[in-house]
């Protein structure tokens, strides 16, 4: 169980809730210890967790006064659509653990306040159904997938053709977690995923044979880690589709260098929301580095602790062309659904609008402009 019983799951906006913050302290009044723990927790001592949000508040903006400001907007450009904002919905599993709904709600949102939404390969959903959901709303943002490479090629190749078939523009690749960080609060609040929330889009996928070890051997290093994805299968997954690879979580220069050099559409600075490797720097660190050593050949996007509208300003005026949001739009759907998930994505547009003004940003061109120097 991972909602109180007693309550019935709620489809209007809690009284009070303003901000992201309220929504993350309203929907613990919802859920119960152990889905928050998954939610909400992090790797080990939880301290990246704690930094991602740390590092955009330790950010400065400088405003610019007496400057045009009339006909700005919020609009961005991103591998060959413009958006209505930079803001996107982060791949996020098993969303049935918060609202009934799941990512049926969180599409209808995202797609109803033009948010891109980026759907995980362990989604509560079929992937086919939320594309219907999203496809026919105008004014939506893009629709991508989330990948984690499983060792099983042939059902690989199949949920692809279902992706494309589906109507989804980009692939995501998530390369940073080729195993589970140690998540302490998780394990200490005693989490198990019910036997009713399951990855849909997996079931017919064959699970690889368990290797026979030999003494001394690791059943991390000798078994599970024969199937991490290298760069050798980032070249078999672009044979075999034709939509643009992003990949998600690479952090070191070199790395995003050679993610150009074999052919990524774009790169997703990401440290998982602090749930793999603790004491991995922020991402607002690791973002300026990253956009560097890529020098404009793709987009750089950025992920993790991003609660405010200044928080989406400073992500663009550090080079990132969109960022993408995670935790806060499960609290929203954990408090009321589609509506909920609405607000939380309506609240930053709003933010982010509102910051731009302040800080003499008539567009999101403008946004370098808007930092303050650093050590001034």
């Amino acid at each position: 169980m991972t909602r109180d019983p007693a309550r019935a799951a709620p489809a209007t906006l809690p009284e009070g809730v303003v901000s992201l913050a309220d929504h993350e302290r309203h929907s613990a009044l919802l859920l119960d210890e152990a889905a928050q723990a998954y939610f909400n927790g992090g790797a080990a001592d939880e301290i990246t967790l704690r930094a991602n949000i740390a590092a955009w508040q330790r950010v400065e903006l400088l405003p610019r006064v007496m400057r045009r400001l009339e006909g700005g907007h919020t609009r961005v450009d991103l591998l060959g659509r413009t958006l209505a904002h930079p803001i996107l919905v982060a791949p996020m599993a098993y969303q049935r653990l918060a609202h009934p709904q799941g990512e049926q709600a969180t599409a209808l949102a995202a797609a109803t306040l033009g948010a891109g939404l980026v759907l995980s390969t362990q989604a509560t959903a079929l992937l086919e159904d939320v594309a219907r959901l999203v496809l026919p709303e105008p004014m939506r943002g893009p629709l991508w997938f989330q990948l984690y490479l499983l060792p099983d090629r042939a059902f690989m190749r199949e949920l692809i053709h279902r992706v494309e078939a589906a109507g989804f523009e980009a692939l995501v690749l998530t390369v940073d977690a080729p195993v589970q960080g140690a998540r302490d609060r998780e394990r200490r609040a005693g989490f198990r995923r019910p036997a009713d929330v399951t990855a849909v889009n997996l079931a017919a996928r064959l699970a690889p044979k368990p290797l026979v070890l030999q003494s001394g051997q690791s059943a991390l290093f000798d078994d599970l880690l024969t199937h991490a994805p290298t760069w050798d299968d980032l070249g078999w997954l672009r044979s075999i589709t034709h939509l643009p690879i992003l990949l998600k979580g690479v952090v070191h220069p070199d790395d995003g260098r050679e993610a150009v050099a074999q052919g990524a559409a774009g790169l997703i600075v990401s440290n998982h929301g602090g749930r793999t490797l603790d004491t991995m720097p922020a991402t607002a660190t690791l973002l300026p580095p990253m956009v560097q050593a890529v020098q404009g050949a793709v987009p750089v996007l950025v992920d993790g602790g991003i609660r405010r509208g200044t928080d989406v300003l400073k992500a663009v005026a550090l080079g990132a062309s969109a960022v993408l949001v995670g935790r806060p739009v499960l609290h929203g759907l954990a408090n009321a659904g589609a509506v909920g998930v609405a607000h939380v994505l309506r609240l930053l547009r709003d933010e982010l609008e509102i910051a731009m003004a302040l800080s003499g940003c008539r567009t999101l061109a403008d946004a370098p402009g808007a930092l303050a120097p650093v050590g001034r």
